[in-house]
């Protein structure tokens, strides 16, 4: 019964162990479900489940319906265009990191929006190239395809020899890789995979993309000094470019880096202006769009190819071209690789529209994103595209422009193809290097995640060095390896944390029903004779010795040597009173020689199996207490604590492992006379010890109780029921204890009547 008293309450129950709350409380009868019962369900068939399956895999369905166009279509508009723009000078851009001709970034700008339109779920993100993907596809296109210097020897006989040109090559290795990666998404999300997500931490994430940018900063700087860097794309790769840049630093051409420098001074300020005046502004500034017309018509104004000899975009595809079959000899090559670029465009994909929807609240699906990214990337392959996922920037500018829904997806997507096919020639003597400077100004964002650095540092350890170690990963090792890398590690800290648990030991806090770490507050008030240990953590095969030592040294001892010095003192008493050394008086025990030595000789294996055993007195006429002082060579340990409480709310799971030293554990404390209770425990961790057979006789399953503070009463009950049990001078003739005398003999002691201020 509970009483609410202002802000107190008085609760009024039985103290429970956890078999007398099931005896008084009975238990429903569950039906688990079997893998049959789910197969059935999931088998069947009706007009509602089809009807939510297709709703599910056509999420336009839903929302297209209650499209409100008075309150919406204007800001659709205005956010479609804008991000439209965007998308041009990105898809541009981008394609530099893929090492193909500029023009077909337009194709990965566009074709992906047309098919997130009807499957995808979130609303706000913009659908396209992204950096980091672009990066992982170039680093496979370098790599399959042969250098200059050895292209001539190869092309007889390898897959190249089907194509006119190391261009026409290099996009059929974008567009295989594309269509492999979406294909892997697609039969993710088909078998239902879209949880792997959850094994990407926020740290991870963020380290990840703050190395990605930095491979991107590098990368572009060939572009911004037009100098001729070979490819790498193996581990270190990053310092053998940065190697190359600066070896051939007296060959920067002059124009192309002024250019570069002015484009990304003036996007910095201005992108900061946007950023700092976002809510007086009624749209962002375009300095993206200014800067490109400024560029475009300046270059061309003053022939800067010729003059000064800078890199141009060069031609561009007027319209599109016939889609192709993917080449089945580079599925083979590039399978492993474009597995990571899977994973990698889906997280960061569910990633950006996880934060819209929890900002918007509506949902999003983490399978039907994998369907709908997967879908999109083989609709782009097939188009001579490269893989889509988002950029960070561009669905900032979507969401921050008005965008409600993805109509002004849609209407990007209108934008980049009036580009393709109309306006893409006005393009064609804008700088390589103005792109690069323009990709590096989206970039500033994902540079200044170095911050989270100094934030995680605060708040979690852990945290802070995944951060780290995912950005050493993949700037060393590489994206794709350092993706890997950095899950393997974030994996790793996981089983740290679990192996190394805080365990503490715990307090009465201001003599309440309150238990908490006793180094944490003031008016802590631990019983006397009562160790409260808590473990954080599960248990399992790797943490077992842990958690031993952790107790041990929380309690003082180790019950183990106590248990063997006791066996090995009995043994010594049984000696003195064979020899009749000791004798029995009605004013209690003598010792008759003062002479006797015993030796304390190494014990063989045998022996020392016999000290771990339960002490067993019950050959001798007398009780011992194992807390006084002994006479001659017999020393054991005292030790206070006659209750340990171990606090188990927090451990999920017992692995047989484990099971088996915690027994042993627990029949340590047991043996010296240590009532041991485990507290916090569900039922299913309860059953799973009894059906691996954990009880017995010594270990008995009355030792689980629901709450600390029931363990702790129990313990006060107990101790006061063995007191009244018998009167003083019933318990001087059932109890006797000895001390060493002023004559070197043994007298009695009388039994003390514990006090229950104490406790």
């Amino acid at each position: 019964m509970i009483e609410p008293i202002g802000n107190q309450y008085i609760v009024a129950r039985p103290v429970y162990s956890a078999n007398a709350f099931g005896e008084e409380h009975k238990k429903k009868q569950r039906h688990h479900k079997t893998f049959l019962d789910h197969l059935t369900v999931c088998c069947s068939c009706s007009t509602q489940k089809a009807k939510k399956i297709a709703l599910s895999l056509f999420p336009i369905a839903s929302w297209l319906p209650a499209y409100q166009i008075k309150e919406w279509l204007l800001s659709d508009i205005v956010s479609g265009i804008s991000t439209g723009l965007v998308a041009v000078l990105q898809g541009l851009a981008f394609a530099l990191l893929v090492t193909v001709p500029p023009s077909y970034g337009l194709y990965a700008a566009f074709f992906p929006i047309l098919v997130y339109f009807f499957l995808g779920t979130s609303k706000h993100i913009s659908v396209g190239p992204f950096p980091v993907l672009s990066m992982m596809v170039g680093a496979i296109v370098v790599k399959v395809t042969p250098s200059d210097s050895t292209a001539a020897l190869e092309i007889s006989n390898s897959s190249m020899s089907n194509y006119s040109s190391t261009d026409e090559y290099k996009v059929m290795v974008a567009a295989t890789v594309t269509v492999l990666s979406g294909i892997i998404q697609l039969l993710m999300g088909v078998l239902r995979f879209g949880f792997v997500v959850i094994y990407l931490s926020e740290s991870l994430i963020s380290g990840f993309t703050t190395a990605a940018a930095v491979h991107v900063l590098v990368s572009q700087l060939k572009f911004m000094l037009q100098l001729s860097v070979p490819a790498h794309t193996d581990p270190f790769s990053i310092f053998k470019v940065l190697n190359s840049v600066f070896t051939q630093i007296e060959k920067t051409n002059i124009a192309d880096l002024v250019t570069s420098l002015i484009i990304l001074l003036i996007v910095f300020v201005v992108k900061e202006i946007n950023q700092r005046y976002k809510a007086k502004l009624p749209v962002p500034i375009p300095i993206e769009l200014i800067m490109t017309v400024i560029a475009t018509g300046v270059s061309y104004g003053f022939d800067f190819e010729n003059r000064f000899k800078v890199a141009v975009v060069g031609e561009m595809n007027r319209g599109f071209q016939p889609p192709i079959a993917p080449d089945m000899q580079i599925f083979q090559e590039t399978l492993g690789d474009s597995f990571g670029i899977a994973i990698v465009g889906f997280m960061v994909a569910f990633s950006v529209a996880s934060v819209y929807s929890l900002k918007y609240d509506y949902p999003i699906d983490g399978n039907q994103e994998l369907i709908a990214l997967g879908l999109s990337n083989i609709f782009t392959g097939s188009f001579k595209g490269f893989a889509a996922s988002t950029a960070l920037s561009r669905s900032g500018v979507q969401e921050s422009t008005g965008g409600k829904t993805q109509i002004a997806g849609i209407l990007s997507a209108i934008i980049v193809l009036i580009v393709i096919l109309a306006l893409g020639f006005l393009l064609e003597p804008l700088q390589k290097s103005v792109l690069a400077a323009l990709a590096l100004g989206n970039l500033k964002g994902m540079l200044m995640q170095f911050t989270e650095i100094r934030r995680l540092w605060r708040k979690d350890k852990y945290d802070c060095l995944i951060w780290i170690m995912t950005f050493i990963f993949a700037i060393v090792l590489g994206l794709g390896l350092g993706l890997a890398a950095s899950v393997a590690f974030q994996l790793l800290t996981i089983v740290f944390r679990t192996q190394f648990p805080k365990c503490s030991t715990l307090a009465n806090v201001g003599r309440s029903n309150i238990y908490k770490n006793k180094k944490d507050y003031l008016d802590m008030h631990e019983p006397e004779g009562v160790k409260i240990f808590r473990c954080p953590a599960p248990i399992y095969f790797a943490n077992i010795q842990f958690f031993k030592q952790k107790l041990i040294d929380a309690v003082g001892f180790n019950p183990l040597q106590i248990l063997r010095k006791r066996n090995k003192a009995l043994k010594k008493i049984r000696k003195l009173q064979k020899k009749g050394l000791l004798q029995v008086t009605p004013k209690g025990f003598i010792y008759t020689n003062d002479g006797f030595k015993d030796s304390d000789d190494e014990m063989d294996n045998n022996e020392i199996e016999e000290l771990d055993q339960p002490i067993n007195t019950t050959d001798l006429p007398f009780q011992i207490d194992w807390n006084t002082d002994f006479p001659l060579n017999i020393s054991v340990p005292k030790i206070s604590l006659h209750s340990l409480i171990l606090d188990f709310s927090a451990v999920s799971f017992l692995d047989i492992s484990s099971m088996r030293g915690l027994k042993t554990i627990l029949q340590e404390f047991i043996r010296i006379n240590v009532d041991v209770y485990i507290v916090g425990s569900d039922d299913d961790f309860i059953e799973k010890l009894a059906q691996c057979e954990f009880f017995d006789d010594e270990v008995k399953d009355s030792i689980f109780f629901l709450t600390i503070h029931d363990a702790v009463l129990h313990i006060w009950m107990k101790k006061d029921y063995n007191v009244s049990k018998f009167n003083p001078s019933q318990e001087k003739e059932m109890k006797f204890d000895f001390t060493i005398n002023t004559n070197g003999g043994l007298r009695n002691r009388e039994c003390q009547v514990p006090d229950e201020t104490k406790f």
